[in-house]
């Protein structure tokens, strides 16, 4: 039989078979439990036979002193005769019921039977150097008439005015009342610790059934949720232990309400946005289909619709990859110094085209982030500076940092930007309208600045009251160990 058993998932799978927290708490509870007092039922029970058995061995003592009584001497010491008169009667008060039987022996320390019952062995045992107790006694396991008994030997002196000796007085007596009652309680001890296992396991099973009840309604309370359903757990009167996975659950699920928001924001707006260029490539099509325009102008004008097409998407794709860059823990370090000098380097045509008056000042710095946000952040930063610079502007790139920030400036001579654009400058689209372009340049900035936990700025630099340009301020955190001695380099 396998360890996991397995179970289908909706798509056919399998997977391993979760195992049941109720279970592990009662095992782990009532194993040890049961163990603990199966133990305590043997030593208990041990302990009982063994107070039953001082107790009847006391018995056995008291008979053998009674026999003491009725013994006489004569002659001294080697020479000692003893004599014993000892009715079986005197024995019969110390048999406890109609079941065990009591036997006895009197000899000398030679051995040679004085009274009692010849086949019963002679004791041939010494005394323990420590007795139990102050009398010369010993206690011995036997077997007589094919049955075990339990046997008493006292060393007794005996003295008389005719004399003085020594007499070995063995009383034996049957098991079977000892073992009846060391069954009686056996019975008894197994009775009362199976009703306390049965009261414990029941105080358990109520206890861990309470105690789960509330992850049980909280499964439900989520599985009776339709899917679309993301909204926070509330659970008032969960555990306190529950409360971290309550915690967790909630911004999982916080998470992906956000990402399915962007997702439906990001259907949205490409179906909304890709449907104007469509709609004049169709246009143009049909146009050029009708000969209303010449060949070459309408391939021109085509092309073109496909360039904004083209671009708008890859804007709108890059959007979509700074939220899932997002969700990704722990990017890697990057040189931002490196990355933007690369970039910079990329778009020098277009510098050259416009013939501004360019420079870029960095300090060395390793920025926590995925490369390809850093060059997506440099790249459309620089594009937009050097598309709204006019010809023979200034623009100057400078990269600092201290021991807690990265920052960024793009300082441009361009006309800068209204306050009323500013308000809404990094929402996607929302610049379409004023400097020709998808809108979306912007807002890819602001969302890869937001998903490194920074901030962006744009400020019209201005001169004597009047706009000399724009400027555009990245700060980027930085892990303490991250932050180097600056080191401006040439431009």
């Amino acid at each position: 039989m396998k360890a996991w058993q397995r179970r289908k998932e909706p798509g056919g799978a399998q997977r391993p078979r979760s195992r049941s927290l109720r279970r592990q708490l009662l095992v782990g509870i009532l194993v040890p439990v049961i163990v603990f007092i199966a133990y305590n039922t043997l030593s208990l029970y041990q302990q009982t036979l063994r107070s039953l058995h001082t107790a009847y061995d006391r018995t056995l003592l008291a008979s053998t002193k009674s026999i003491s009584e009725q013994l006489d001497v004569i002659g001294y010491d080697d020479l000692a005769e003893l004599r014993a008169t000892v009715p079986y009667s005197a024995l019969e008060t110390f048999e406890a019921d109609n079941q065990s039987r009591m036997f006895y022996r009197v000899s000398n320390l030679h051995g040679e039977l004085v009274s009692g019952f010849a086949e019963l062995p002679a004791w041939r045992g010494t005394i323990p150097a420590r007795p139990p107790y102050a009398a010369l006694v010993d206690f011995y396991d036997d077997e007589f008439r094919g049955q075990p008994v339990r046997v008493a030997v006292l060393l007794q002196p005996v003295a008389s005015p005719t004399g003085r000796g020594m007499a070995v007085i063995q009383v034996a007596e049957t098991l079977e009342l000892r073992q009846t009652l060391a069954l009686q309680i056996l019975w008894n001890t197994l009775a009362r610790q199976a009703l306390l296992v049965a009261v414990i396991a029941l105080i358990v099973v109520v206890v861990v059934q309470r105690a789960t009840r509330p992850v049980r309604q909280l499964s439900e309370h989520v599985q009776e949720r339709p899917e679309s359903d993301l909204r926070p757990l509330s659970a008032p009167a969960a555990p306190r232990e529950l409360q971290p996975l309550i915690d967790a659950t909630n911004g999982v699920m916080h998470r992906l309400s956000h990402l399915l928001e962007h997702q439906k924001r990001f259907v949205r707006d490409a179906a909304h946005q890709l449907r104007t260029p469509l709609a004049v490539l169709k246009v143009q099509v049909q146009s050029a289909l009708r000969g209303d325009v010449a060949p070459g102008q309408a391939l021109q004008e085509i092309g073109d619709t496909v360039d904004r097409a083209t671009q708008l998407a890859n804007q709108m794709l890059a959007l979509a990859k700074v939220e899932q860059l997002r969700l990704q823990h722990a990017p890697p370090l990057t040189r931002m110094d490196e990355v933007l000098r690369e970039v910079a380097l990329e778009l020098s045509p277009l510098i050259a085209q416009a013939n501004l008056d360019f420079g870029i000042h960095t300090d060395p710095t390793a920025v926590q982030a995925h490369d390809w946000m850093l060059r997506e952040l440099s790249r459309n930063l620089l594009h937009n500076a050097i598309r709204y610079t006019p010809p023979g502007g200034s623009l100057t790139v400078y990269l600092r940092s201290d021991a807690r920030h990265a920052a960024l400036t793009l300082s441009d001579s361009g006309p800068g930007i209204d306050d009323e654009l500013a308000a809404r400058l990094f929402q996607p689209f929302s610049a379409g309208d004023i400097r020709t372009g998808s809108g979306l340049g912007l807002a890819i900035c602001h969302e890869i600045v937001q998903a490194l936990g920074g901030s962006i700025a744009l400020t019209n630099r201005r001169v004597g009251g009047q706009i000399a340009g724009l400027d555009a301020v990245v700060r980027l955190p930085l892990r303490p160990e991250l932050a180097g001695p600056a080191a401006q380099s040439s431009p």
